[in-house]
């Protein structure tokens, strides 16, 4: 990691820069692939799964065979695991529903909100070197609480044309209605235009590189939702002298192992600090299976020594991490005054693993600094709300010349006379 002391804050900007690509530099090749999608079908799609993936597939949806198989691999202790995270996921999500919002504006005006799941949704599943089934936990159950018709789970096959077990199985738990062996760019136009396996959703989402979430972005231009963007995983940590190096360490590295183009930043408040937890990072690297990749992310990443817990919190808002841990002796200034953050965790013994399996929170969180303006996945993201009105005579007699003053205004005459109709017959 490269240590950084007390940095002046116009060049925040150049020093909090992340690891990733331009959209220009991706789009091209979306756009593409986008293409041959859209006109090719299931054809375009096999194409492009073998070419990415190694493998050549009769079929690309996964069949009840299929999934029993796997689902008997699981060991009986990873699967009650799963299901108590599961369980802990549906207690969080069912506390976010919300009731129907009413209120009566004027006598005889009525208006209200009402939630209604969106009908389809497509979920991307990354595989690769991690697959990972814990993302299914977070997608598909608030999808089913929040009572989404159809779930679409598209997930890239090994080179043996075979998805993990633990996917499986996961899939199966929660309700997913089809299973798709696809990944990539092609899943995202798959899921956008639908092919003859694969069908077309309104909302698609899901974590994923950088290919897959310019290709989600894409995916907007032709009608398709998308939760968020969420790219390469990051991590931000704010520690002082009170917080375990060894543990700062291991959340440093629990998000360095994701990918190489993840990001993890330490700020603290001594260089001793700095230094205690560089130690332990190289200590426990040397343990790590997916050491390589750890290693290389960590060289896009930064240790910032800020004397200043006000500036520490301002360069914080600044990057707008996906993940933020906050071991300090001031705690509560941190959490009371962060503005942008994906998801915050507090104290010596909250690991940012926590919310990746089984504590309850959401893992599918914005990236790249979009949250500053972007939430995490959450049950709202799995509904829209449509509102309603209903207006007596009474009410019309109440509103009906203030609409059309309004609409006159705007040189919108049909708009008034829609209105001025029905007050003449009430007079």
């Amino acid at each position: 990691m490269k240590t950084i002391i007390n940095p002046d804050k116009p060049d925040w900007v150049n020093v909090l820069k992340r690891p990733t690509q331009t959209v220009d530099d991706i789009e091209a090749t979306v756009n593409q692939i986008f293409d041959d999608v859209a006109r090719n079908g299931d054809q375009a799609i096999s194409k492009y799964t073998e070419m990415f993936d190694g493998c050549t597939l009769n079929s690309i949806e996964v069949t009840t065979e299929e999934t029993q198989k796997a689902s008997a691999l699981v060991s009986e202790e990873l699967k009650k695991a799963i299901q108590l995270a599961k369980s802990n996921i549906e207690s969080f999500h069912k506390a976010q529903k919300t009731e129907r919002v009413f209120v009566e504006t004027v006598k005889g005006v009525k208006c209200w909100q009402e939630k209604r799941a969106i009908q389809k949704v497509g979920l991307y599943i990354p595989g690769g070197t991690a697959p990972l089934f814990s993302t299914i936990l977070m997608l598909v159950v608030p999808a089913q609480i929040a009572g989404c018709k159809e779930i679409v789970l598209c997930t890239p096959p090994n080179a043996k044309g075979n998805i993990a077990n633990e996917i499986l199985y996961t899939a199966q738990l929660c309700g997913v209605t089809k299973i798709i062996k696809v990944g990539g760019i092609q899943a995202i136009a798959g899921m956008t235009f639908g092919t003859e396996t694969i069908p077309q959703v309104y909302k698609i989402f899901g974590p994923g590189n950088q290919f897959v979430t310019v290709a989600k972005q894409i995916s907007t231009k032709f009608g398709v939702a998308i939760d968020m963007p969420a790219g390469p995983s990051e991590l931000l940590v704010v520690a002082d002298t009170s917080a375990h190096p060894a543990y700062v360490a291991s959340d440093l590295l629990s998000q360095a192992e994701h990918g190489a183009d993840s990001q993890v930043i330490l700020v603290t408040d001594t260089l001793e600090f700095i230094t205690n937890v560089q130690n332990e990072i190289e200590k426990q690297l040397e343990q790590l299976p997916r050491k390589d990749i750890a290693q290389n992310a960590l060289k896009n990443s930064k240790a910032f020594m800020i004397e200043s817990a006000e500036d520490a919190l301002q360069l914080i808002n600044s990057y707008a991490p996906e993940h933020l841990i906050i071991a300090t002796r001031n705690d509560d200034f941190f959490v009371n005054n962060i503005q942008n953050a994906g998801s915050v965790f507090i104290g010596n013994f909250t690991p940012e693993s926590a919310g990746d399996y089984a504590s309850g929170t959401n893992h599918t969180l914005p990236t790249n600094g979009f949250s500053r303006a972007y939430s995490g996945v959450n049950l709202d993201s799995f509904t829209k709300a449509i509102t309603f009105q209903k207006i007596s005579e009474e009410g019309m007699l109440q509103i009906g010349k203030t609409i059309e003053l309004m609409a006159e205004a705007e040189g919108l005459q049909a708009h008034k006379n829609a209105v001025t109709l029905r007050l003449n017959d009430l007079k």
